[in-house]
């Protein structure tokens, strides 16, 4: 008897120990999609440059959206510009060696943020196979759309017999220490920054709205406050902003730079936003790309933003926390 208690005790612990290794190799799997959000790490050193949008009094200058993220020692290329070459001659001209880069963070699917993806590895690569090599993008980019050709899927297949990886984000991720991807964004304010003619077709044949589901949005963790870089915040800014206190940590946010899809927005709906902004305490604003010359400068009479603070965004301006935003000649 006393050997048929041991043999069942011995039993009972084997299978403890057994379902903790299983709960930490889960844990392992969903890294990706969850994560403890207590002492957050902070990003002590940030300089952001920008490499693609429409003013340029340097380099060219395009429809399109690009950024190098450089955290500490570290280096991230945000989307890639509309034309094949721009970002890559625009970096070459600004005295900036892309070839270091291996992390590239993509905000959506779009073209003008995508055009010069396939360029810069081929011709980086050859400095170093390392680079441009590992991507990182949210759940829904893939996605087959209606009538409408997503050359992401051609590219993906491309860059992947290269040797380059897709990493897919569903959920709010900490890809450096203090560096965060917000995943695909909560739509909880109306802020319809799509077309809406477009569809996507769903795993049933059907089809529905492209939203563009996949828009994602990168978050710098600093002593300021959240550094909140959008591609074109289809999602919109606010709701951006909202997912991230939420998601991530409830602070007040420093900056937002890039583009923000005002540029046809009307006064009632600029106001509606620079309300929502003002709330979060926004103390320095690049607006480039789609988010619109008097779009910008109405938001910046609305939170009362000095000159210096509120500026639109150009080919080779850039930001760091010692000094704030440094913009290029033509947008001063």
């Amino acid at each position: 008897m006393k050997n048929d208690i041991l043999i069942l005790l011995s039993s009972f612990m084997l299978m403890l120990s057994q379902c903790s290794k299983n709960e930490n190799k889960n844990q392992n799997l969903v890294q990706e999609t969850s994560n403890f959000k207590t002492n957050l790490n902070i990003v002590k050193n940030l300089q952001i440059t920008t490499l693609s949008t429409m003013l340029a009094n340097k380099g060219i200058g395009e429809w399109g959206y690009s950024a190098l993220v450089e955290v500490d020692d570290k280096k991230i290329l945000f989307d890639t510009g509309r034309k094949p070459e721009t970002v890559l001659k625009n970096a070459e001209e600004l005295g900036i060696d892309l070839s270091q880069v291996e992390t590239v963070f993509l905000s959506h699917s779009h073209g003008d943020h995508t055009g010069g993806l396939l360029t810069l590895r081929k011709k980086l690569k050859q400095k170093n196979p390392n680079a441009i090599s590992k991507i990182h993008v949210g759940e829904g980019i893939f996605e087959q759309r209606v009538n409408f050709r997503n050359r992401m899927l051609e590219i993906k297949q491309e860059l992947e017999k290269d040797g380059v990886m897709f990493i897919i984000h569903k959920k709010e991720f900490e890809l450096l220490p203090g560096v965060w991807v917000t995943g695909p964004i909560d739509r909880i304010h109306p802020e319809k920054n799509y077309g809406g003619k477009w569809k996507i077709t769903t795993k049933n044949n059907d089809s529905v709205i492209d939203n563009i589901p996949e828009d994602q949005s990168l978050v710098i963790n600093t002593e300021k406050g959240y550094v909140i870089i959008s591609g074109c915040g289809h999602a919109g800014i606010i709701n951006t902003i909202e997912h991230v206190t939420s998601k991530i940590e409830n602070k007040n946010v420093y900056a937002i730079i890039g583009g923000f899809h005002l540029v046809n927005a009307t006064e009632k709906q600029l106001t509606w936003t620079a309300n929502h902004l003002r709330k979060h305490n926004i103390s320095k604003i690049i607006g480039a790309h789609c988010t619109g010359i008097n779009s910008l400068y109405t938001l910046k009479q609305l939170l009362n933003l000095e000159r210096k603070n509120a500026v639109v965004g150009s080919v080779g301006d850039h930001f760091n926390l010692k000094g704030g935003i440094f913009p290029g000649l033509i947008a001063k």
